[in-house]
């Protein structure tokens, strides 16, 4: 078996019968395939790894170029995808090889964190992976949000196609991510791709700045307006983009938009009907997962105040006794001795991503942690709900 890294080209010939068998419909056409080979140009600066045997790709996993918020400190991210594997080497360790292998190496290339969106979690929970919130989504009728039409904004809102409405839109994210938690963005090569998308942008401003931006598509005449994700900067940036919504009245039955767990849309208006979902059902809707990947980088990060000492047990990448202290509230790390709890990755990921506090972690099995400790690593790391909003 030979485990090397591919460049993109090569991606085409090695990853792309494995990608299309494991997540496309089958068997694909060579119209499929030139699409394919035409978007590699944006993967340019993934780290790709593969598996073969007698010439044979057999798996594939890569890692995108990203950076992540994590309770206000960016930092570059790793976000795994393109794992799959020929149906004849399942069951055979492959991708668990090349996980490892391609962790180890975004670490060391400076990545301190990671997410994906996992096929099976308890798979990627044995690699020091933690369940994250998945984003909701709000469905409503137009009319709904009739008051706003009546409201006198201090803005407008201009309705674009994303290849003019790139800049702001991408510029409006990058703003987003520098101050939420959770939230993560492509590099400049594989985040160009948006460019080409085909989808409107409404891009709502005040005083000449971009407040707020969603990129959506019309079903059909009497259909749906569907909308990725609700970017804004604050409440009047919201509330200019449901404004332009409302104005499709005559135009769609519904709207459907992207929110994250924090949101609350039957705040939106009186009497206002809408349904908010969240589903997760593994392998197509699955919610994100994460993992500190380098804690030693956590240093100079926001924590609330105190001082601890743990162990984190099993673990290639962060493992070995660590002493956090943050009585002046910015965290710094250093080798440890006598450790108050032993954590797994998961455990000591689930806290610093603010998913789960010391009890739960306990209650989960991704610890043991002594009682004095438990206050103190509450306030350290108190409950945050990321939103991870990069899909890929």
């Amino acid at each position: 078996m030979n485990f090397r890294q591919i460049s993109a080209a090569e991606r085409t010939t090695t990853m792309f019968p494995l990608q299309s068998y494991a997540f496309m419909p089958s068997p694909w056409s060579s119209e499929d395939e030139e699409t394919y080979r035409g978007r590699m140009r944006f993967f340019e600066t993934a780290v790709n790894l593969i598996a073969e045997e007698d010439g044979k790709t057999l798996a594939g996993v890569a890692a995108l170029r990203m950076r992540e918020n994590v309770r206000g400190t960016v930092y570059d991210m790793a976000g795994v995808a393109s794992v799959a594997t020929h149906p004849a080497a399942r069951r055979r360790g492959l991708v668990r090889e090349l996980l490892q292998r391609l962790l180890r190496q975004v670490r060391e290339e400076g990545c301190a964190v990671s997410a994906l969106y996992p096929f099976r979690p308890s798979f990627y929970a044995k690699f020091g992976f933690v369940g994250i919130p998945r984003h909701r989504t709000a469905v409503f009728a137009p009319e709904g949000l009739g008051h706003l039409l009546r409201a006198e904004l201090p803005g407008e809102v201009e309705r674009l196609p994303m290849s003019e409405a790139f800049e702001e839109y991408d510029g409006l994210i990058q703003r987003v991510m520098s101050r939420r938690h959770g939230f993560a963005v492509f590099d400049e090569v594989r985040a160009s791709e948006n460019r080409d998308m085909k989808s409107w942008v409404a891009v709502a401003r005040s005083g000449g700045e971009v407040v707020g931006v969603v990129r959506y598509v019309i079903e059909a005449h009497g259909g749906d307006l569907v909308a990725h994700d609700l970017h804004c900067t604050g409440p009047l940036g919201r509330a200019l983009l449901l404004q332009f919504f409302a104005r499709h009245v005559d135009q769609v039955a519904r709207v459907s938009v992207r929110i994250s767990a924090d949101d609350v849309p039957e705040l939106w208006g009186v009497d206002f009907t809408v349904t908010v979902a969240g589903k997760v059902d593994n392998p197509t809707d699955n919610a994100p997962m994460v993992r500190v990947l380098d804690i030693e980088a956590l240093s100079g990060s926001q924590a609330g105040p105190g001082e601890v000492t743990v162990e984190i047990a099993d673990d290639d990448l962060i493992g070995g006794i660590w002493h956090l202290d943050a009585r002046d509230g910015t965290l710094a790390v250093s080798k440890g001795t006598t450790p108050a709890a032993t954590l797994t990755a998961a455990g000591f990921s689930a806290l610093v991503y603010g998913v789960l506090d010391p009890v739960e972690v306990f209650t989960r099995g991704l610890g043991e942690i002594t009682p004095a400790a438990i206050p103190t690593l509450a306030m350290m790391f108190p409950r945050q709900l990321p939103y991870l909003f990069a899909d890929f």
